[in-house]
């Protein structure tokens, strides 16, 4: 088995969301981590709310140790553990991609809502002795504003967090002060 989910409480609140402390075994987060340090092929992308490298799971050349992140065993496994608490309809993946965070970088605060086109996403966490100093806090809004703050979420290795997309699933990353935040992201939309 190559997830490893451990406590997946959901909560309501600011919109439905879960979050794990662990959900990939240590060797093959190692293996993640060292392949996107060294050798991924990440390509810059700036939009009017980030920037930030970024590489498509299914479009790039991935070596065997890594190549598990878009195997269906693994993505099925890791979505029913993380989704579950949120959502028993069946869900399809629409794009597996990796989002590296070098200092200066940040995201600013979006819902990423496309009728139709998105309903869940999950975040994996593959981040080398993070610590609250590094930045790159995931931040939940209960609306728009930079006030709205309702939850945050240390990028810790290995953890994630799976959340519903909506006009009000409002979130952000506090700006890279130290460090690369690497994050797995994962999105789902309905099968029906």
């Amino acid at each position: 088995m190559t997830v490893k989910v451990t406590s997946v409480p959901a909560r309501a609140v600011p919109f439905p969301h879960s979050v794990s402390g662990e959900v990939m075994r240590t060797s093959l987060a190692k293996a993640v981590l060292e392949w996107f340090e060294t050798e991924a092929p990440w390509r810059l992308r700036s939009e009017s709310f980030y920037e930030q490298y970024e590489l498509n799971l299914h479009q790039a050349e991935l070596p065997s140790s890594v190549a598990f992140l878009v195997s269906p065993e693994f993505v099925g496994e890791l979505a029913a553990r993380m989704l579950l608490p949120l959502t028993s309809d069946p869900l399809l993946l629409v794009e597996a991609n990796a989002h590296k965070l070098l200092p200066g970088q940040t995201i600013k605060i979006h819902n990423d809502y496309i009728d139709g086109e998105e309903s869940h996403r999950i975040l994996v966490q593959v981040n080398r002795e993070w610590s609250d100093a590094n930045g790159g806090l995931l931040m939940f809004f209960s609306g728009p504003a930079a006030g709205d703050v309702a939850r945050v979420i240390r990028p810790l290795h290995r953890s994630g967090t799976a959340f519903e997309i909506s006009p009000r699933s409002f979130h952000a990353v506090s700006t890279i002060h130290a460090g690369e935040r690497y994050t797995v992201v994962y999105s789902f939309k309905p099968s029906r």
